[in-house]
């Protein structure tokens, strides 16, 4: 059963290793109450944000800078270079890399892409996708392999993959990127299960997943934190967040 306990903070150890608080989440192209986003964002103080549907046209760095701001973050990568996916990080991160991958387009299908980093916290190096897949199932399935073969390219040894999948754990591409990674709300669960609530029964369809190596010590719905109201929760977007404290070692 998922606790309520809150998720242990942000930290360097002195052989390295690094715990990292990461959030995945759907804004909706910050169509919603922005305020109540930001402020959602702000009190899980992640120091990593996976953005789904960031702004995507008209002065779209505009925007997604000043939820980042609003936030007390920074854009690491994405937006519209990344067709919808995008980061955002703290000032405790420092970035090696950047890249904005496009994916392959279906005609009669949006535009999809990947979102991507590399970054260190004290001596843990980490490998960072945000990705929002294929409403079609087919497609969704051949994303979810060019996600697993972007995530092992990466160079990394460590790294930390999600997004709104557009399907369940049931699903055919859910299982496939789980039978790869570690699925951080199976391995831990915390707080909330379900990220959208505009379907009977609700549904999980936002994850995040891990690496080999990479310790979850909590993940979920962060209902329960300090700051985030439900008011906020539904005023910020249509979806809610996935929020995971990660235990990432000592690069080699």
């Amino acid at each position: 059963m998922a606790t309520t306990e809150l998720l242990p903070g942000s930290r360097t150890d002195a052989d390295g290793s690094a715990v990292v608080r990461v959030l995945s989440y759907n804004i909706r192209s910050m169509k919603d109450d922005t305020a109540a986003l930001a402020r959602v964002i702000g009190a899980c103080a992640p120091d990593l944000v996976l953005l789904q549907e960031a702004p995507r046209f008209f002065r779209w760095r505009k925007k997604l800078a000043r939820l980042a701001s609003d936030s007390g973050l920074v854009i690491l990568s994405g937006g519209a270079t990344a067709a919808g996916p995008a980061l955002l990080c703290s000032l405790r991160a420092t970035v090696e890399r950047t890249e904005d991958v496009l994916l392959p387009l279906t005609p009669g299908q949006h535009r999809r892409g990947f979102a991507t980093a590399v970054v260190r916290f004290g001596g843990a190096r980490l490998g960072v996708l945000s990705c929002h897949l294929s409403l079609e199932k087919g497609e969704r399935h051949e994303q979810g392999g060019m996600l697993l073969d972007r995530v092992a390219g990466m160079g990394v040894d460590h790294a930390v993959a999600g997004g709104d999948l557009n399907d369940e754990p049931a699903g055919r591409t859910f299982r496939r990127l789980a039978g790869t990674l570690t699925d951080c709300r199976t391995a831990a669960p915390w707080g909330g299960e379900h990220t959208w609530t505009h379907s009977d029964p609700p549904q999980r369809i936002d994850a995040l997943f891990v690496t080999q190596g990479v310790e979850v010590l909590g993940c979920g719905v962060p209902h329960d934190q300090p700051g985030v109201t439900q008011a906020d929760l539904r005023a910020a977007t249509d979806h809610l967040p996935v929020l995971a404290a990660l235990k990432v070692p000592a690069a080699a």
